[in-house]
């Protein structure tokens, strides 16, 4: 586990402020609206049901975090070029491919508020689509031409494939490590963080060291924007989260704060989890018992003090870089993840 480092807030945030992703967006604001036309572009197909589908989900909206990413990135390396519009969109393609699967895995109905699209559609039309998409991505990186990019993202699609097998293979499993745990999602969240991070200095020609730190900055920004998700689907109200909370605990989802209850649980508490997680017999009662049971052992606490860690991993890795606009941005975007815990 990385070590913590100070939380200092960064220079563009006043002690009052809350900290937001609105920094970052205002920032790369005219190169998204590049990578939305990007987006768009990509996504016509002569068989009508492609650009229906994929524009349901691109429409349901989210925070572009990890298109952002890589323009950011850009902007820290000082890029002056137009590669990093094409490769945002890439990143966003396979983002969107995940989420596509994801919800037919999950057997999803609800995302960000919206219909999913397998609820619309079905799941044959959903993972298909997905398939597309993942297909469009790597055109994309074809375009571009580097083989170093190229690696990059294929490397990051094959871990995030490996990651969802991962989770299938230890959803119901009340017995996970929290290191099991936090490898899936290394490779399902973080994978993607780290890669539309580390492509920003790859096509600004920054040396490897620069690379490797916004590697690190983007991975662990993915792990601590995970584990805090893990706690609001517990602790959120639905308006927050665009989804119904408890949906990890309906999916039998054994994520962290799942873990640390049963690991710290009696022999009841235990059998608690392995009836409610482990076999799936739940009532509609059972999701205020498992809050109640993290309360009692501060589970919820203990999934932020570990995305508080590794948010200071991230935090540090910045420090390779000078510090500007671009860097004050994604500084605050760490405070942003972790602070949507509270």
């Amino acid at each position: 586990m990385p070590a913590p480092a100070s939380h200092m807030p960064p220079a563009s945030i006043q002690p009052d402020r809350k900290p937001s992703v609105d920094t970052l967006r205002r920032l790369v604001q005219s190169d998204m609206e590049r990578v939305n036309q990007t987006i768009v572009q990509n996504m016509h197909s002569p068989v009508a049901l492609i650009p229906q589908l994929a524009g349901h989900i691109v429409a349901a909206g989210g925070k572009r975090l990890r298109p952002m990413l890589t323009l950011a990135a850009a902007g820290l390396c000082d890029y002056r070029g137009d590669r990093h519009i094409g490769l945002a969109a890439c990143v966003e393609f396979i983002h969107t491919a995940t989420l596509l699967h994801d919800d037919v895995v999950d057997e999803s109905d609800l995302r960000r508020g919206y219909d999913t699209a397998n609820a619309v559609w079905g799941n044959q039309a959903s993972v298909l689509v997905g398939d597309f998409l993942f297909s469009r991505s790597f055109q994309l990186m074809v375009a571009d031409g580097s083989l170093e990019v190229l690696r990059i993202l294929s490397d990051a699609s094959a871990v995030i494939a490996e990651g969802e097998v991962h989770q299938l293979m230890t959803t119901n499993d009340v017995e996970t490590t929290e290191e099991a745990y936090l490898e899936v999602i290394r490779c399902k969240t973080a994978q993607l963080f780290a890669a539309a991070a580390e492509i920003g200095p790859v096509v600004a020609g920054r040396p490897a060291d620069q690379q490797a730190a916004m590697a690190t900055y983007g991975r662990d920004l993915g792990i601590a924007f995970q584990l805090v998700d893990d706690v609001l689907d517990y602790s959120a109200e639905q308006e927050t989260l665009g989804k119904t909370v408890g949906d990890d605990f309906r999916e039998g989802k054994a994520t962290l704060p799942v873990i640390l209850a049963y690991q710290r649980g009696t022999e009841a508490e235990r059998a608690f989890w392995a009836r409610t997680i482990g076999t799936m017999e739940q009532t509609d009662a059972d999701l205020a018992e498992a809050q109640r049971l993290m309360a009692k052992h501060g589970t919820l606490e203990t999934a932020l003090e570990r995305s508080r860690t590794y948010a200071g991993s991230a935090r540090a890795a910045l420090l390779t870089f000078p510090r500007n606009a671009y860097r004050d941005a994604l500084e605050e975007l760490i405070d942003f993840c972790v602070d949507r815990g509270y």
